[in-house]
């Protein structure tokens, strides 16, 4: 049975970590890469903690093993963030409905990640369902951007409910920025 939660311990943490670096697409074949996908930027332990200080990132445990994780990234963690700094530089010019984007109120889920054993399994969909549950009160809308690469991902996003609202390219790759509108 899979339970949907806030992460609550540093063991999370340290396991959030090791999905992370099992999925990081430099340690992924390219064929495991566009068939399962792959994750971007590594996370140390010492951002994970200064990121769950903010805000805690939403798992899927089954029993006591972290099995799936949605990072919570609020916009101040651009401060100790620079992969996010980046991004939010490449995001200045953008509008959305009309209106900067940064004058939303929004956070980024900063990456997703799902053991290659759980796939399949709908729970990119329990991880969204339970953003949802905790932010939407807080925050109009969900940020991320997706790999132009990592099509599978792309899937996964939109068919939760995000909609592409900006591509740009940067020196690691070529980018869409996807918004869950929860408004």
């Amino acid at each position: 049975m899979f339970t949907a939660c806030t992460v609550s311990s540093k063991e999370e943490l340290l396991q959030i970590h090791q999905l992370n670096q099992q999925n990081l697409k430099q340690n992924l074949s390219i064929a495991k890469q566009k068939q399962e996908g792959f994750v971007s930027w590594l996370y140390s332990i010492e951002l994970l903690k200064k990121m769950h200080e903010l805000a805690p990132s939403i798992i899927i445990k089954e029993n006591d093993r972290v099995v799936a994780y949605a990072l919570t990234t609020l916009v101040e963690t651009s401060s100790f963030h620079p992969e996010l700094q980046t991004m939010f530089d490449n995001l200045q010019k953008v509008n959305y409905k009309n209106k900067p984007l940064f004058s939303c109120r929004f956070y980024c889920m900063g990456q997703i990640c799902v053991a290659e054993a759980y796939r399949g399994k709908g729970l990119v969909n329990l991880l969204y369902q339970q953003h949802k549950k905790e932010f939407s009160s807080q925050y109009d809308f969900i940020l991320t951007e997706i790999s132009v690469n990592n099509p599978r991902s792309l899937k996964a996003q939109q068919k939760t409910g995000f909609e592409i609202i900006y591509t740009y390219a940067d020196a690691s790759d070529e980018w869409q920025v996807v918004v869950w509108d929860w408004k």
